[in-house]
């Protein structure tokens, strides 16, 4: 049985990831070490240019899969990710079924996508070039957000378009969409999650959410989301660097 990262996911296993935001290749290692099973590498708001996004990639690629979320869901995002090495991709602010589409093909080589062809880290820089190309369109992972309520409207539409490996619930700017900014327990955001949940769940689709803490994805976990995002390597770093100081100082 095939283990890659795109079978494990398209075989129902729960896979835990972390985000790496920072331009840094260290916070990747520290998280790889940790234990999760994937890597979120943010490009879409994190700083990370093409240098920091291949360093860390290098860094970490060998013992974690590393997915990558692009700026924005454009071949040439997807494109310059893909050929770094990156495990799959999620693509942000995925409104309609033609825009799924569109990035599957970008994620996928002739003849079942569009998927550019060259040579890049992701082929040994052509050293295995023909093995790569061989295997890639069968282990890429395609993720989508749907992080819009235009995107939740269009539901159903989306989650047939072939090639799809997941969705990925974007709450927050679920949220602003509503025009109840970062309120992502307001019964109108929860009402449009629960759409999104019973439309992917028919289709079996695997589901993924982003949460803060442990405690935010919780309730995910137990609606049957294997795809599950906790925390970002600044957040830890914030969270532990506040509790050490207010320890230091004599709190609680």
């Amino acid at each position: 049985m095939s283990s890659t990262f795109r079978s494990k996911l398209q075989q129902g296993e729960t896979l835990f990831g972390s985000i790496v935001s920072m331009p840094c290749a260290a916070s990747a290692e520290i998280l790889a070490d940790v234990g999760y099973d994937w890597l979120f590498i943010d490009t879409e708001h994190g700083p990370l240019g093409t240098n920091e996004l291949a360093t860390i990639i290098q860094s970490v690629d060998h013992r974690i899969p590393c997915v990558v979320r692009v700026t924005t869901a454009e071949e040439s995002q997807i494109k310059r990710a893909l050929d770094l090495g990156a495990t799959g991709i999620i693509a942000p602010q995925v409104n309609t079924a033609e825009q799924a589409a569109a990035v599957v093909s970008y994620c996928r080589y002739a003849p079942e996508g569009t998927r550019g062809v060259g040579i890049g880290r992701a082929h040994g820089y052509g050293t295995k070039f023909q093995s790569y190309v061989e295997k890639a369109n069968q282990e890429t992972t395609v993720i989508v957000q749907i992080e819009h309520i235009d995107a939740v409207q269009a539901v159903e539409s989306i989650v047939q378009v072939p090639g799809i490996d997941a969705i990925l619930l974007g709450p927050y700017d679920l949220s602003a969409s509503l025009g109840k900014m970062g309120k992502v327990d307001d019964p109108e955001v929860i009402a449009a999650i629960d759409r999104v949940t019973e439309v992917c769940q028919k289709a079996k689709l695997p589901l993924g959410y982003f949460g803060v803490n442990a405690e935010a994805v919780q309730t995910y976990k137990e609606k049957g989301y294997t795809l599950l995002v906790t925390g970002t390597d600044a957040l830890f770093m914030i969270q532990s660097a506040k509790r050490t100081l207010k320890q230091i100082k004599g709190g609680v």
